[in-house]
């Protein structure tokens, strides 16, 4: 990419401060659709799948830091052992579906696998057809159950996933970040384009559609996508009582801080 390419594009994308005020904005809806969930029982599942370096994790960490993690549940399986690659392609998802007042998102759900494994031949063509055909099916019986069901797509330009790639690279805090097959899929972004495509048009139902969000902006994406999720969940806003702090039940005269001589303390070093 040009350095006037770059700049231009760096330019356009939402600033900081703007970005953190909406943001607050709509956490705080955040935390009036939790009430509501919690309130009526509802069951909801949010998944959340894209490219490699889409911005999959920070729109998730956007969502849940100012929600309850008991209501709002993150799921982020490992990939499966050679038992669970034998099983249903959703086994190892059921048991994490969400209870009544659970709102659960994953990280990559039963999709993980059948993108780049398909590139890179860990699947074989009768499976892959096979999950391509059962997948919705599947997903109708998850809807019909009652479970409020949002597929989320994150989608990056090439540009823009080198960057990142580079960025994560050159970081030793976000070096863990990048895999072998991360490397892998961003050799074979033309036939990992393919089967994507693929995918999300077998499995883009009536019932449980795709919702694309374009990410190379990621403040942007972030902020489009909560607000996309908190108008597909009807919802009102639950009145809340501020509480009032009590007046301490004294049996002691302590100070500040009790007596924690001969404890192990942390050296203040800062």
């Amino acid at each position: 990419m040009k350095k006037a390419e770059s700049a231009s594009i760096e330019a356009h994308k939402l600033k900081r401060r703007q970005y953190e005020s909406e943001l607050r904005k709509l956490q705080i809806r955040l935390c009036h659709l939790q009430d509501w969930v919690v309130s009526r029982g509802l069951r909801v599942i949010i998944i959340f799948e894209g490219r490699d370096a889409a911005g999959k994790g920070g729109t998730i960490r956007a969502i849940t830091e100012r929600v309850n993690p008991r209501v709002f549940r993150k799921v982020a399986l490992p990939p499966p052992n050679e038992r669970e690659k034998t099983q249903f392609f959703a086994q190892r998802y059921v048991q994490q579906l969400p209870a009544a007042g659970e709102v659960v998102i994953f990280d990559r759900s039963w999709y993980s696998q059948a993108g780049v494994d398909r590139v890179m031949s860990f699947s074989s063509k009768k499976n892959y057809e096979r999950f391509l055909n059962r997948c919705p099916q599947f997903e109708k019986a998850v809807v019909d159950d009652g479970i409020i069901l949002i597929k989320i797509w994150l989608e990056v330009s090439q540009e823009e996933q080198e960057r990142r790639f580079l960025a994560r690279i050159n970081d030793p805090l976000r070096q863990w970040k990048l895999s072998p097959m991360d490397l892998e899929s961003y050799k074979h972004w033309d036939d990992i384009s393919k089967v994507l495509d693929m995918i999300v048009k077998a499995t883009d139902s009536r019932h449980a559609p795709w919702y694309i969000v374009h990410s190379d902006d990621k403040r942007r994406a972030r902020l489009n996508c909560i607000s996309h999720i908190l108008s597909l969940i009807p919802h009102r806003t639950i009145p809340r009582q501020k509480p009032k702090l009590p007046k301490r039940i004294k049996i002691n005269e302590y100070s500040d801080l009790p007596s924690l001589g001969g404890r192990h303390l942390v050296p203040e070093r800062y």
